[in-house]
């Protein structure tokens, strides 16, 4: 009887040691990453088989941290509508992949944080990392993305970063993006490359990378600079400026082939769609033909065919 006492006390022993241990062995802590809130939330599931696709999902689980501005449902079937695919497995995976990333910011940006200028995305321009593809952002009105997609909901919080729900996928900028996006400091250079008698430009800045004759280096005006243009041609306005004078101005702002960003330009001759200009890297002045100076004042505005640098001087070709 002693014995069969002490076997079961023994048994009862180890049950409470083991239920004690059991008790000690907690279970994983949820976690709410980026990547847990898309699967979670049923409007984002073209995004979460987007991610899958790509691989993009274990970056958005990692630590980051990101800050995603996700599109919805509805976003992704007008995308694929614009862009002539059935589906979303029709879209090439590097170019899917790429425009994911241009919906990637580092760090957290809450809403607040935002303000109207350009920041850098995780997409780059032709897989080079130190050549970020550029997002412009515009608060005056809610939070506007390179002029095609808003900000519905924001500060949606996660572990490793913040979610913006978009209406619109952010597709891959071209130099006429920014352009246009940013009216503020660009809208004379668009009035003018648009006017009805010039070269169809907006379709030939547009030429995806790959094809002639982009990537382009683009020095681009500002409002001001065509203001100052104005003064001193003693005209009114871009309407009043000759057609054939305003092609070549337009001309000499452009150079084919090359994605010159600010750290690699050189001193010397440049040669642009119109007469060549001179540049002084040490300076970052561009002189025209006509001995006139411009500084280049915003560097590196970078999308998806080129880089724009803009100026404060409407160059002018030889006159």
């Amino acid at each position: 009887m002693k014995n069969l006492f002490r076997t079961s006390l023994l048994a009862l022993a180890i049950i409470f040691t083991s239920c004690s241990d059991d008790d000690d062995q907690t279970l994983p802590a949820e976690t709410n990453t980026i990547v847990d809130i898309v699967a979670g939330n049923p409007d984002f599931s073209t995004l979460g088989s987007a991610l899958a696709i790509t691989n993009l999902t274990s970056v958005l689980v990692s630590e980051g941290p990101f800050t995603v501005f996700a599109p919805t449902n509805d976003a992704f079937a007008d995308f694929l509508t614009a862009n002539g695919f059935a589906t979303l497995e029709d879209v090439p995976v590097d170019a899917l992949a790429s425009t994911l990333l241009n919906h990637v910011v580092g760090g957290i940006n809450n809403a607040a944080d935002l303000s109207t200028g350009y920041i850098n995305t995780s997409a780059t321009f032709n897989g080079e990392a130190d050549a970020p593809l550029s997002m412009y952002v515009n608060t005056t009105q809610g939070v506007m993305l390179n002029g095609i997609s808003s900000v519905t909901t924001a500060d949606v919080s996660a572990d490793n970063g913040v979610i913006h729900i978009v209406d619109a996928v952010i597709t891959l900028p071209s130099v006429v993006t920014f352009a246009a996006a940013d009216a503020a400091t660009f809208s004379e250079l668009v009035g003018a490359l648009t006017r009805a008698d010039q070269p169809d430009y907006v379709s030939v800045l547009t030429t995806a990378n790959g094809t002639a004759p982009a990537p382009f280096t683009v020095f681009a005006p500002t409002n001001q600079a065509f203001a100052d243009l104005y003064a001193e041609l003693g005209v009114a306005g871009i309407d009043d400026v000759d057609g054939a004078i305003l092609t070549a101005t337009l001309n000499t702002h452009v150079v084919a082939g090359a994605n010159v960003r600010a750290e690699d330009l050189v001193t010397g001759t440049v040669a642009t769609l119109g007469d060549a200009v001179e540049i002084d890297a040490t300076t970052a002045i561009i002189t025209d033909p006509n001995g006139r100076t411009s500084q280049v004042i915003v560097t590196n505005v970078q999308a998806a065919n080129g880089v724009i640098h803009a100026i404060d001087t409407v160059l002018l070709p030889q006159l």
